[in-house]
């Protein structure tokens, strides 16, 4: 793979024996010896270590900085408090998403986490949004890793108190084996767990403290997947597009009440009053084939109500899961439909998400 690029972490996945894989322009690990299934269940069940440091990490410096990225956001920026963490989305004019992102409050701005494939034109965007008195640095030489699990606390334990303590979106300063490190509570699995942010010169050292510990297996981007979808979380470019609202992704819950002031509000907002005109929902799939990404949804007329976003095989629950964009009258929970696969129609079940229960780390 010579045209793409290398997270820190390349020889160390070498090593451990990965299967990789070209991912937004990156060389990644999509599953390890034992496979996705294993991986994934060994998550589930005890504590899994994924590199993502092709995610892009910036740092927004200025006094003003929270009330500028409240213009371009859903809100809740400036009530952050120092150290906490928000999940939001940058708008387009349109009401569709440029990207949704990670912002956490530190000294003298903000810090952000934003997608792999999206990173170029959120920089990009930021620069050009941004006022004269809030500076965009980006920070290429960090790597993130994140821990994932029931025994991620207790791993996490044993390096960092500080750490340990967190509640689920609170971040922290604090040194692993001596190595300089910020961490949050928090993740993209349904698990409790913890990413770690670190220079990339120590993420090789990190990495290998971590997998040294009984609990503790790597997981690949494979089983990275299955998990998110689990727990009914977005994925840019599938449940989230430019073309896609937040409102009609489920992500209701990010809206300040009263803010008006960011891209694409009016046509977001008075979809509040007009009816969306599609709502994600879960499809549980009675049958053995999996229903995947582009599978149209019909009714059982033939007629089409929506389109499958995200699909694959729950290792959780054994059988196939989709998520789908679908027509609000038919994404009651129980509405019996049918999804196309190669022309065949598979039953599915619309049902709630998440396919499996989060178990955030809240005191």
């Amino acid at each position: 793979m010579p045209d793409l690029k290398q997270t820190p972490l390349f020889n160390l996945h070498h090593e451990l024996g990965a299967k990789m894989t070209a991912f937004a322009g990156y060389a990644m690990p999509v599953q390890y010896a034992g496979g996705i299934i294993r991986e994934h269940l060994h998550c589930r069940d005890r504590a899994g270590l994924f590199d993502i440091s092709h995610m892009g990490q910036c740092r927004i410096w200025g006094e003003k900085a929270a009330e500028a990225l409240e213009k371009l956001t859903p809100g809740g920026i400036v009530d952050l408090a120092m150290g906490a963490q928000k999940y939001t989305v940058l708008t387009n004019p349109a009401g569709g998403v440029i990207d949704d992102i990670i912002v956490t409050r530190i000294d003298r701005g903000l810090s952000l986490i934003v997608n792999a494939g999206c990173k170029d034109k959120d920089y990009a965007y930021l620069t050009q949004q941004l006022p004269d008195d809030c500076v965009l640095q980006t920070c290429p030489e960090l790597a993130l890793l994140a821990l994932q699990g029931p025994e991620a606390a207790v791993v996490m334990g044993r390096f960092s108190a500080e750490a340990e303590a967190l509640d689920f979106m609170r971040t922290c300063r604090t040194r692993i084996n001596g190595i300089d490190c910020w961490v949050s509570r928090s993740g993209y699995t349904g698990e409790d767990g913890f990413e770690i942010s670190v220079h990339q010169t120590d993420a090789e050292t990190i990495a290998r403290l971590l997998l040294a510990e009984p609990s503790v297996e790597p997981i690949g981007l494979g089983a990275r997947d299955t998990l998110r979808l689990e727990a009914g979380l977005c994925l840019y470019g599938h449940e989230l597009s430019d073309t896609i609202s937040p409102l009609q992704a489920g992500l209701k819950w990010l809206f300040k009440k009263g803010h008006a002031g960011f891209p694409g509000a009016d046509n977001i907002l008075s979809e509040f009053a007009a009816g969306l005109p599609q709502v994600r929902a879960g499809l549980l799939v009675d049958a053995k084939i999996p229903v995947r990404e582009g599978c149209a949804v019909t009714d059982d007329e033939g007629r089409q109500v929506g389109i499958v976003t995200s699909g694959g095989y729950s290792p959780s629950l054994r059988r196939p899961v989709a998520m789908a964009l679908i027509q609000p009258s038919y994404a009651g929970i129980g509405t019996p439909l049918l999804a196309s696969v190669r022309g065949k129609p598979i039953a599915v079940t619309v049902t709630r998400l998440p396919f499996v229960p989060h178990r955030y780390h809240r005191s």
